[in-house]
């Protein structure tokens, strides 16, 4: 009972292809009866983790094969031992049934299933470290692995067998690329580096100290170990060895019941900051070490005291004045302290003037007390208020003797104690900014400083050998103009409620310039002082409501 090869021939009856009957008919009406059957979809669960989805295989790219499930059919009917068979069985229905032939698409497949699941897809969260202010020791945030449905291996996986309707769908872990278990040595290390550290310097009685959240401030915990911070560390080197160095002094003149008295020069001992900073840093980085000695070497005076001149020979060259009205007892205090120690400082023949060696350091060791100084963009308490008073009158006797500037430092804004000669002032800090100004008389120069507490005013003269030279500086001229932004109101809870306190000033913003002119044998020159003053807001205090 065999069927002619083509689309003439008709299937076997009684013949089903899946749940479609197909016997008797030709291969062509077959195929047209089997091509967009839906009642066949199967329904796909898909696992992936603990999620579950059930959506119908189309969407997952399945689809019957008509042309394959026709294929199939003929076959059968055209094979005559297996068509007896059949037969041989008729009534019961899986003999006589075919099972339709079905294909999935990979590729939509895949994209279905990676659709299906992207919520569960995530990356990586890697351990982060971070600084606890509260504690105040390095700290872990932890990692968090990321999350990769394999989405591929499931399409694979259901194109191999179509007739699944249970897919699951692996879900790999994503590690991190820096895990807690990879920082945690870093941020142990960097928390047992947290220690306090002393420092000494080789060969003298003098020692520093740094807080352990100092040292804390001088290296970065980062993901690739302890890194240190070469900026911090050398400011941080730049205060002890300050502190520590001892520098020798040169002779000088001291003032003694109206009369100037000699001073013989002091030999001292100063950082070898090359070999110093070196033994700071690995001391730093070595959690083992509590201490350091800063190499030393010998610091000898420049000027001794038979090369000292005869005051009663010097002629005065220069001066420069300031008032201070209006100054508390703690400024008044540091001006007082500050002029008496330039007063009689001695400056060589090609020697330069260094405000702060002339001063030494601007510590309560030395006399200073707490004032109001400019840090930080703010008028703040602190050490050393009112020396900036005399380094600015020291500038204008220095400047108006025709000396060349080699540093000068402007404060940020307009300072009331140095008007009306705006511009005209020079500040310092300790350390760091320091007033120097080279010393090309020909001669050497002797420093005088006469302070006047009761009246608040301050002189600076210059003596030496006056050199043939006309200096005149010109008042300020002003380049631009800058009005003060609106005053600012910082709550201050200490204060009682309803309570207003002004800690700060409004200044206009100024750029200027000094023009300063020469006349020598040389000829004439001239140069600038410049200064660029901030626009200063006024700031005031409240109490909480």
């Amino acid at each position: 009972m065999g069927l002619a090869a083509g689309d003439t021939g008709r299937l076997a009856p009684g013949l089903m292809v899946g749940s479609v009957p197909v016997g008797g008919l030709t291969p062509a009406e077959a195929r047209a009866r089997l091509t967009g059957q839906t009642s066949a979809i199967p329904q796909v669960t898909v696992q992936a983790g603990k999620k579950t989805w059930t959506v119908p295989a189309a969407r997952l790219g399945w689809s019957v094969d008509p042309a394959a499930s026709v294929a199939a059919a003929v076959q059968a009917s055209q094979n005559r031992d297996l068509w007896q068979k059949v037969r041989g069985m008729v009534g019961q229905a899986p003999s006589r049934t075919l099972p339709l032939v079905t294909r999935v698409n990979e590729a939509r497949a895949r994209a279905a299933l990676e659709v299906l699941t992207r919520d569960l897809a995530t990356r990586p969260k890697n351990a982060a470290i971070f600084f606890d202010k509260v504690s105040h020791r390095y700290a872990l945030k932890p990692d968090q692995p990321g999350r990769r449905p394999n989405a591929a291996a499931a399409a694979r996986a259901f194109a191999a067998d179509p007739s699944q309707t249970r897919l699951s769908l692996p879900v790999t872990e994503w590690p991190a690329e820096h895990t807690a278990a990879e920082l945690r040595p870093h941020v142990e290390r960097g928390n047992r580096l947290m220690r306090p550290l002393t420092v000494k310097l080789n060969g003298t009685d003098r020692a520093g100290a740094l807080t352990a959240l100092q040292v804390a401030d001088l290296y970065w915990v980062r993901e690739g170990g302890i890194e240190p911070d070469e900026r911090t560390i050398r400011a941080a080197f730049d205060r002890l060895s300050g502190e520590l160095d001892q520098p020798a002094r040169n002779a000088r003149f001291r003032n003694e019941g109206g009369r100037l008295v000699k001073v013989p020069e002091v030999s001292g001992r100063v950082t070898d900051r090359q070999k110093a900073l070196a033994a700071f840093r690995g001391a730093v980085l070595d959690p083992a070490r509590a201490s350091v000695v800063f190499a030393s070497k010998a610091s000898r005076p420049g000027l001794k005291l038979a090369d000292l001149p005869d005051p009663g020979k010097l002629e005065l060259i220069a001066r420069g004045s300031s008032t201070y009205h209006g100054s508390s007892p703690e400024r008044r205090t540091n001006v007082a302290v500050a002029a008496a120690k330039i007063h009689g400082y001695v400056v060589p023949e090609g020697g330069e003037f260094s405000f702060l060696s002339a001063l030494g350091s601007i510590t309560p060791e030395n006399g200073f007390v707490g004032g109001l100084i400019i840090s930080g963009g703010r008028t703040v308490e602190g050490l050393g208020g009112g020396v900036c008073q005399v380094s600015t009158t020291a500038f204008r006797a220095l400047y108006q003797a025709g000396l060349p500037v080699t540093e000068r430092h402007q404060h940020s804004y307009r300072v009331g104690y140095y008007e009306p000669e705006v511009g005209f002032e020079a500040a310092v800090y300790d350390p760091g900014l320091d007033l120097r100004l080279k010393n090309d008389t020909g001669g050497p120069l002797f420093v005088k400083a006469i302070n006047d507490d009761a009246k608040s005013t301050l002189e600076v003269q210059v003596w030496g050998i006056k050199p043939q030279r006309k200096v005149t500086v010109s008042p300020a001229v002003i380049h631009r103009y800058t009005p003060h932004p609106p005053a600012q109101y910082v709550v201050n809870r200490t204060l009682a409620s309803g309570a207003v306190r002004q800690v700060d000033w409004a200044k206009d913003g100024y750029d200027l310039s000094i023009t300063r002119t020469i006349k020598d044998a040389k000829g004439t020159r001239t140069d600038q002082t410049k200064t660029s003053y901030q626009p200063w807001r006024a700031v005031y205090e409240v109490g909480p409501r």
